[in-house]
Order: structure tokens, then C-alpha cells, then sequence
């Protein structure tokens, strides 16, 4: 601790041996910074207030109705974003800044000027604004606060209207487009509906369902079918050893009214089976198609044997054979069978092409129902955002039709802009102080540098520590009455010296307040 206590002694010794060098600098920063100070030119400030009226009686009877922005976020986003490039060209051309413009590089740096030194700045939560603006014209400051304000309430939330009429073309553009959508989708579904109409299962059953329930109807028609053929065959063996009746010549040229009772009664049982067939199909039903065309081919046979009875009976005239009953009745119920086996074998045919449909329709079916549900999901979600859009198209109507009744901002000039009656800057109460303490401090290193540039040893043991050579003697130096009254002298123009540089700067700022004080009086 006394090492350090010594060396800082040491250091201020040697600074003070270069004092009057030191008060030189001081006074010639002094001088200059008190030049610079006073030759800085006045700065006088213009402002003004805006107030943003954000509340309005249709905001919340139109809540939930249209989309109602932020207004206090556009205001606050207005008021950081409005001091830009273009807004600050613009300002220029209304306050008349061009004028004296002589060139596009003196533009700029006005332009880069204003965009530092004008400031709005936003006063607590009251949604107050206050727009400031500095320079050494308040003429020209006041114009420029003018054009500013003015465009702050122009540009307010102008381009609220412009973006709600693009944002509503934007809608009216997909609903459009979604319009369209919606079309294709519901035709790709229709159409899928169409081809795949075997996929809508009858009374609500499934595939599977009615896959189980064609194959008993099968199985049914099948053994049915084989009892029919059975029972016919059975009557075939027994017609065999009977004698059949041979139609006489006599009969005449017209067969319309002859009756052949085995197959008369096979065409009746098929007109029958016809008539209960229409009652439940149509006409392109297989079973219909089925008996139509056995009834045709009952009716040739029918020609066909009375044809032959005819060339019979032409053949052999003496013929004549009596009527056999048993005969009859077998041919009739042959002719019944025969019917039957015909209709169950149609019915075996449509069970085993219904069976084989829907089997393929079982196979394929998982693709179909994966197809189906793309296509529907397609269509709810095409038929989803077109009714999302309506309706946003009438909420974005709903909105211009507020805005246009003024349910935005509401901006009013609180202050008008004005300019100050004094200079705001620079502060040269405040300035010449700092000046006089930069003098000091200026003398102060020039000093300290001097006495590290010009180093002096003020005793034996800082010389002996520092060259590290051993000290043989020193020689004190004795002050005689001649040398004190110089030290003394020194001192005194030291002492004044530095008084002197205190009350020029403190006449300065005496000067300074007098004359602000009759400026504010005035």
C-alpha cells in the first residue's frame, strides 16, 4: 500500500512540474470548445398532438358479424412505419423543402436527415400522438410538423378500404374457383354412383349379406330343379307304353281352334308364370325374357305337331284311332313338367349371374369403398371451404360497409403544430461546463504525457529502482530566498491562469442565463 501511495505521489509530482504546459492546452481547448460551443446554431423545435378516437357505438353491435380489425395496432403500426422513404419525399414537396434543393445528392441527405430527426412518439394509453420536428427555421420546422401531421390523418388507415376491396376480389376469385371444384366433385360422384350402382346394397345389407342369402336362393333353385327333372323324367318312362291320339284330316286347314292338351296346357302354365312374373320384374328381366321365349318355342312345337298329325292323317285316311284318355292326362302333366324344369332352370341361371356379380362385386368392392370415400371426402372438403368463403365474402361486405360509416379511427388535431418562441438546442448552460471540464482534463493528460515523455527522478530510490544501478550519494538542492520568491511567482500565474479560464467560462454561462431569461421574459 505505501509502494502504491508513493508511486501516485511520484506521478503527480512529475505532472505538476509540466503544470503551466497543462494550463496552456487547458486554455486553448477551453477556447476552442467554447468557440465551438457558441457557434452552434439554434435549433428551434415545432410540434403538435394528435388525438386517435378508436371507440365506436356499431363495434360492438357489428361484433361477431364482420371482421373488425385492430385499430389501435394499425394506429401504433402507423405511427412506426409512417416516417419511410416515401412518406419523407412526399413531405418534402408539401412543405416546400424542394425548393431549395439543388441536386438529387442534396435530396438524400435531406431525406436521410428528416428521417433521424422527426419523431412521433405516443403519449401513455390515451392514444395521444405527438409529432416533433427540430431545426434552425421554426418557419420551416412548423411546415414541416404541418405536412407530417397531414399525412399521418391521410394515411391513417387510408389503405384500410383499398385492402378490404382486394381481399374481397381475392374471395370473389376462389369462390370461383371452389364454385368449379364443387361441380367436378359432385359429378366424379355422381358418375362413380352411376357405374357402381350394384355397391348401394338393397335394404341396407351388406355384400356379404346378400352373397350368403343368393346362395341358399341357389342351392333351393338347384335341388328344386333336380326334383322337377326327376319328376319329369319319371313321366317320360311312363308315357312310353301309351298310344297317343292322331288328328283326322278332317279337322280343316285352320289349327286355331284345335286343341293339343299336352302342350295347350304347358303354354297356359307358362302364360301363368308370365303373368306372376310381371307383377314383380320388367320386361327385361331374365325370368321374363325366359318364358316369353319358352311359350314361343311351345307355340312352334305346337304347329310343328299339328303339322305332322296332318301329313299323318293325309298318309294313312283310314286310319282312325280311338281317343286314349291316360294318354292325354300323361302329355298334359309331361307338358307341366317340362314348363317347370324350363322356369327352375331360368331361375338357376339369374341366381348363379346374381351370385357371380356380387362375388366380383365383393372382390372389387374394398377398392370401390376407398374410391367412394376419397371422391365424398373430396366433395366435403371443396363443399366445406366454398361455404367457409361465402361467408366471408359477406362478412368482408359487412366490414367495407363499416368502414365506410366511419366505424374506424377517428383522428383529431388536439394541438395544432407550432413552433417554439426559443431555441431548444443546443444547451449551452449545459455545454460550456462539459467544455470547461474537457479543457481541464485535455491539460490535464497533456501534463501527464509531458512529465512520462520527459521523465524526472525526485529521489534516490525511485532512480535506484528504476535503472537498477546502486545509488552512491545525492545532493539536495537548497532553496535560497531568490528561488522561493520564483516558485512562488510560478505559483501565483499557475493559480491565476486557472481562475482566469473558471471565470471566463463562468461569465459565459452568467451571460447565457441573462440573456435566456429576457428572451423567456420576453
Amino acid at each position: 500500500m505505501e509502494e502504491i501511495l508513493r508511486q501516485g505521489l511520484v506521478i503527480l509530482r512529475a505532472t505538476w512540474k509540466h503544470r503551466h504546459l497543462g494550463m496552456l492546452v487547458a486554455w486553448v481547448v477551453g477556447a476552442v470548445a467554447a468557440g465551438i460551443i457558441l457557434r452552434i446554431p439554434d435549433r428551434y423545435e415545432a410540434s403538435a398532438r394528435i388525438f386517435v378516437d378508436t371507440q365506436s357505438i356499431l363495434k360492438p353491435l357489428m361484433s361477431g358479424l364482420a371482421v373488425q380489425p385492430n385499430v389501435e395496432q394499425q394506429v401504433m403500426m402507423l405511427s412506426r412505419t409512417l416516417i419511410s422513404r416515401p412518406n419523407v419525399e412526399k413531405l418534402i414537396r408539401m412543405a416546400d423543402l424542394d425548393l431549395e434543393l439543388k441536386g438529387k445528392a442534396q435530396q438524400d441527405a435531406l431525406v436521410d436527415e428528416l428521417t433521424k430527426t422527426l419523431k412521433i412518439q405516443s403519449i401513455g394509453r390515451d392514444n395521444l400522438y405527438t409529432v416533433n420536428y427540430r431545426d434552425t427555421d421554426p418557419a420551416k420546422a412548423q411546415r414541416v410538423v404541418q405536412a407530417l401531421v397531414s399525412i399521418f390523418v391521410e394515411s391513417s388507415l387510408g389503405d384500410k378500404r383499398q385492402d378490404s376491396e382486394s381481399a374481397r376480389k381475392f374471395i370473389d376469385d376462389q369462390i370461383k374457383n371452389y364454385e368449379k371444384k364443387l361441380v367436378e366433385a359432385e359429378n366424379r360422384l355422381k358418375e362413380f354412383k352411376l357405374k357402381n350402382i350394384d355397391l348401394q346394397t338393397d335394404s341396407g345389407k351388406s355384400s356379404v349379406d346378400q352373397l350368403s342369402g343368393l346362395t341358399t336362393e341357389l342351392n333351393r333353385s338347384r335341388l328344386a330343379l333336380r326334383e322337377a327333372e326327376n319328376s319329369r323324367d319319371a313321366m317320360r318312362r311312363q308315357i312310353v307304353g301309351e298310344e297317343p291320339v292322331l288328328l283326322p284330316e278332317s279337322s280343316g286347314g285352320s289349327d286355331s281352334g284345335v286343341s293339343l292338351p299336352e302342350i295347350d296346357g304347358r303354354i297356359d302354365t307358362q302364360k301363368r308364370n308370365l303373368d306372376t312374373l310381371l307383377q314383380r320384374y320388367t320386361e327385361q328381366h331374365p325370368d321374363v325374357v325366359g318364358a316369353r321365349r319358352l311359350i314361343k318355342d311351345l307355340e312352334e312345337q305346337k304347329r310343328q305337331e299339328l303339322l305332322a298329325r296332318k301329313k299323318f292323317a293325309a298318309a294313312n285316311p283310314g286310319s282312325s284311332v280311338s281317343n286314349n284318355p291316360v294318354y292325354q292326362q300323361l302329355k298334359v302333366s309331361l307338358a307341366e313338367s317340362e314348363a317347370n324344369v324350363a322356369s327352375l332352370r331360368a331361375r338357376v341361371s339369374e341366381y348363379e349371374s346374381r351370385l357371380k356379380r356380387t362375388t366380383d362385386l365383393l372382390r372389387t368392392q374394398p377398392l370401390l369403398e376407398a374410391e367412394y370415400t376419397q371422391l365424398n371426402r373430396d366433395y366435403d372438403i371443396n363443399k366445406k371451404n366454398y361455404e367457409q368463403l361465402v361467408s366471408r365474402r359477406e362478412s368482408a361486405e359487412l366490414s367495407g360497409d363499416l368502414e365506410a360509416a366511419g366505424s374506424g379511427a377517428d383522428f383529431r388535431l388536439i394541438d395544432p403544430p407550432r413552433a417554439s418562441k426559443t431555441p431548444v438546442a443546443p444547451n449551452r448552460l449545459l455545454l460550456l461546463p462539459a467544455g470547461l471540464l474537457i479543457a481541464l482534463a485535455a491539460g490535464l493528460f497533456v501534463a501527464f504525457a509531458a512529465s512520462q515523455l520527459r521523465p524526472v527522478f525526485f529521489d534516490g530510490k525511485t532512480l535506484r529502482d528504476t535503472t537498477g544501478l546502486p545509488l552512491l550519494g545525492t545532493v539536495s538542492l537548497i532553496r535560497n530566498e531568490s528561488r522561493r520568491l520564483k516558485e512562488r511567482a510560478s505559483l501565483r500565474r499557475f493559480l491565476l491562469a486557472t481562475a482566469g479560464l473558471f471565470v471566463a467560462y463562468g461569465a459565459g454561462i452568467a451571460v447565457l442565463t441573462f440573456f435566456a431569461q429576457r428572451t423567456a421574459g420576453a
